[in-house]
């Protein structure tokens, strides 16, 4: 996968994930010309496209758009799996996922595709094991943002 891109239906990116090197104006360039692209298409055509030298898979979920950029010799039909696994992912943690989940806590839903997706290829299927990883991350977090006195933090209590 080259990258994933989450965009509302007006055109928003509300998350970016780049799998190769590309610079940020190359960036903003092919995100702005993708969701034209997308966003133009009617709901009953095939979520698969060709652009460039890509393959285009994308899903609508509610308000957002999730839309991959494959190789030309990629699957698409396990494209399309591998978004359908990541918002089930995002609504098992957030319950019943929505565009403002992923506005306010971006950065759980870059977390939790990190855990799913690792340079650009499924790390791990398993959604109890993801989910069981970024819930042992949030207890660490949680520990490491409890108050201490001075003294516990110098190791002296």
């Amino acid at each position: 996968m080259r990258f994933m891109l989450l965009f509302s239906r007006q055109g928003k990116l509300r998350l970016q994930k780049w799998y190769t090197a590309v610079s940020e104006k190359e960036k903003k360039k092919l995100g702005r010309e993708l969701m034209q692209i997308v966003l133009g298409r009617k709901p009953k055509m095939c979520s698969f496209l060709e652009w460039k030298d890509l393959k285009i898979v994308y899903k609508r979920y509610a308000s957002l758009y999730f839309c991959c950029a494959i190789e030309d010799q990629d699957n698409e039909l396990l494209t399309l799996e591998l978004i359908h696994r990541y918002v089930e992912l995002l609504d098992k943690y957030f319950g019943s996922v929505c565009e403002l989940d992923i506005i306010f806590n971006f950065e759980k839903a870059y977390f939790i595709l990190d855990e799913f997706l690792m340079g650009g290829e499924i790390q791990d299927t398993s959604k109890k094991n993801v989910l069981k990883a970024i819930e042992q991350a949030d207890l660490m977090q949680e520990d490491d943002e409890s108050p201490r006195s001075v003294l516990e933090e110098m190791g002296l209590a």
